[in-house]
């Protein structure tokens, strides 16, 4: 049958569609993630995610693009050049972003020697502060001057230096500076640091400055958030801070461009919440992952919908957002294979109709040829091997019709030859005449 080939030809490239349709559908992603400064806790930290990501799920390629300093990660969300970025709360937030993970969150720290003066930031008019130096050093003084700004102190009344870490206890002692002004996590990081540099060159447990107005400072710069820090989060011995303290602190987070589709960020999501003790063995730094708070109305960087979807939902109905392509390729599958179906039996039907008629008219063959004479014997063998024909170029596939055919065929042979010799011998009473 020559519409076979055709149908499986089709039936091939349709399956070929709907498995490329679910491969499509799919979460799988050529991630471009930006990478920080070279050396930079950023960028320790997507080496990380990336090799663990790639390790986890074969489908996922993470191209790193390094990028100068946050600023430009935000930049490159914005402008689509990157579908994720490590964006600081507080640091040129980008219109379009939405957060996928909190890698963690660190608290603003005014850190000050041993029986400092100063209880309050007011204290602070007319006094120097020292920064510490880094990759970050010039995003923490623009916190610094955001803070000032809502006590109305003139950020130029506040004079600040930026220090290397281990000049840091020196200038407090010797009175250089009032304070130092750092931004880091819970546990080690810029601020154990500096909390250790100056008790050991002040010989006693330094203090940290409390910031009771830190909820209404958080309404009014956005980027920051109100935290209380539990006493020893520095220093356990003695330890610092000495009681439970209220300060701001700024979240480092995972964006996306809202243009993400929903099932891709939840899938990123996912896997960053599942595959965090691999990420901890790797970097330390993404020991304080956490989830974001999917009914946050923050207004600068909002949780993306498809992670707040997953969180909402849980692992099984993330899943289960996967089930409407399935339906959907079902339907499809099933509606393609009863057209497929019905097609066929029509085919077939049409086929058997064909393959009888050219039985009947063998047998008609047979039967005038046993009564024919030359001429007209001579027709009938004509027709007979163009019915041969067209049974040798596969018009009848069945195995029930190629026997029939067979048999139809032989039986014509057998009387054309049987005629062809009666009319040699030219022995009429030998003729035998056709059935009735």
């Amino acid at each position: 049958m020559r519409f076979a080939p055709l149908l499986a030809a089709g039936l091939l490239i349709i399956v070929a569609a709907l498995i490329a349709a679910v491969y499509f559908w799919s979460p799988h992603a050529n991630l471009r993630v930006t990478t920080g400064p070279p050396g930079s806790a950023a960028h320790r930290f997507i080496l990380a995610f990336a090799s663990v990501t790639e390790a986890n799920h074969p489908r996922v390629r993470v191209k790193l693009v390094e990028v100068a300093d946050l600023a430009a990660s935000a930049k490159s969300i914005e402008d689509h050049a990157t579908d994720l970025g490590i964006i600081r709360s507080d640091v040129a937030i980008p219109t379009n972003g939405e957060t996928i993970a909190i890698l963690r969150r660190d608290v603003v720290a005014f850190v000050l020697p041993a029986k400092s003066p100063i209880d309050n930031l007011s204290g602070l008019t007319n006094k120097t502060i020292a920064i510490p130096q880094g990759f970050l050093q010039s995003y923490n003084e623009q916190t610094l001057d955001s803070i000032l700004s809502y006590y109305n102190i003139p950020g130029k009344s506040v004079k600040r230096v930026f220090l290397p870490l281990n000049e840091l206890g020196a200038a407090v002692h010797d009175k250089r500076v009032a304070a130092v002004f750092a931004i880091g996590p819970i546990g080690p990081g810029e601020v154990v640091d500096v909390v250790n540099a100056v008790k050991l060159a002040e010989k006693g447990a330094p203090s940290l400055l409390a910031i009771d107005e830190a909820e209404a400072i958080a309404k009014r710069f956005p980027g920051l958030e109100s935290i209380d820090v539990p006493a020893g989060s520095f220093r356990a011995r003695p330890p610092v801070p000495d009681d439970t303290l209220t300060t701001l602190a700024v979240t480092y987070r995972f964006v996306a461009p809202n243009t993400m589709l929903d099932v891709v960020a939840g899938a990123i999501a996912r896997s960053i919440f599942k595959t965090k003790a691999e990420l901890v063995a790797k970097t330390p730094l993404a020991s304080q992952i956490e989830a974001p708070d999917p009914d946050d109305k923050n207004p600068v960087l909002p949780v993306h919908p498809g992670v707040a979807a997953y969180l909402n939902s849980g692992e099984q109905s993330f899943f289960d957002e996967f089930q409407q392509y399935f339906y959907l390729g079902g339907m499809i599958l099933s509606v393609v294979g009863s057209t497929i179906a019905l097609l066929v039996g029509r085919l077939k039907l049409k086929k058997s109709e064909s393959d009888l008629r050219q039985i009947d008219r063998l047998i008609e063959i047979a039967d005038k040829a046993l009564g024919a004479q030359a001429c007209e014997l001579k027709a009938l063998e004509e027709e007979l091997n163009r019915i041969i024909a067209w049974f040798v170029k596969g018009r009848a596939s069945e195995a029930g019709d190629a026997t029939a055919f067979s048999i139809a065929i032989a039986h014509a042979q057998h009387a054309i030859e049987k005629q062809h010799e009666a009319l040699r011998r030219g022995d009429s009473a030998a003729m035998i005449q056709p059935s009735q």
